[in-house]
């Protein structure tokens, strides 16, 4: 089955962006519709996940949204690349550890290209990079899974506020230990989508 390649270059709101995901999932479990791999970006908001606490929101005065992804609460907004995909797992042996390590290879091997060193960790999830002998989180990853399609995905921060995330605990972690790919290295990342849906295409293929 091809996957749709989708690019949005106007910030896509977070509920819209959500159910465009799940009404894909619909028609793929009619088998009208095709797997999915969209790049967008947020405007400014506040998600938490199944997983998230209530003492994990700092600042009581924010609006959060709950949602139904896998993760605690986290930030979306401008500067942070988001993709999103719609993957029929029933075709991949039904292995959702596979897909979390293919979309860890991805961004690493993805940053790689731009002379970035990251690395993946089984105890928290997402990816990292060491700076000044700290390690800190530059990606994060949530998955869902509804009927063995997997949906939601992953998000790099490239140039994001990392002021907003002072109000949250975010993913469970303090948010001194979030970094954007800007702070490591300033250069030119607007092509780091077309690497990332090549990575990704590639991977989910071996």
């Amino acid at each position: 089955m091809s996957i749709e390649i989708k690019k949005s270059k106007k910030p896509i709101e977070y509920v819209k962006a959500i159910n465009f995901l799940e009404e894909r999932i619909d028609k793929m479990l009619k088998k009208k519709g095709r797997e999915l791999m969209w790049i967008l970006e947020h405007p400014s908001i506040y998600t938490a996940g199944t997983s998230y606490k209530e003492n994990e929101i700092l600042d009581k005065s924010i609006d959060i949204l709950k949602t139904n992804r896998g993760g605690k609460i986290t930030y979306h907004g401008p500067g942070q690349l988001i993709c999103y995909f719609v993957l029929d797992l029933n075709n991949r042996n039904k292995d959702i550890r596979k897909l979390i390590n293919i979309i860890e290879i991805t961004i690493i091997e993805t940053l790689k290209k731009y002379k970035i060193k990251s690395l993946s960790d089984r105890k928290k999830i997402g990816i990292w990079v060491r700076q000044n002998k700290k390690t800190k989180k530059v990606a994060a990853i949530g998955i869902r899974v509804k009927r063995w399609i997997a949906y939601h995905g992953f998000s790099i921060n490239i140039k994001t506020d990392l002021k907003k995330y002072e109000k949250i605990t975010p993913c469970g972690i303090n948010h001194k230990n979030l970094i954007n790919l800007c702070s490591i290295k300033k250069q030119n990342y607007s092509n780091l989508s077309s690497e990332l849906i090549k990575n990704f295409l590639k991977n989910l293929k071996s």
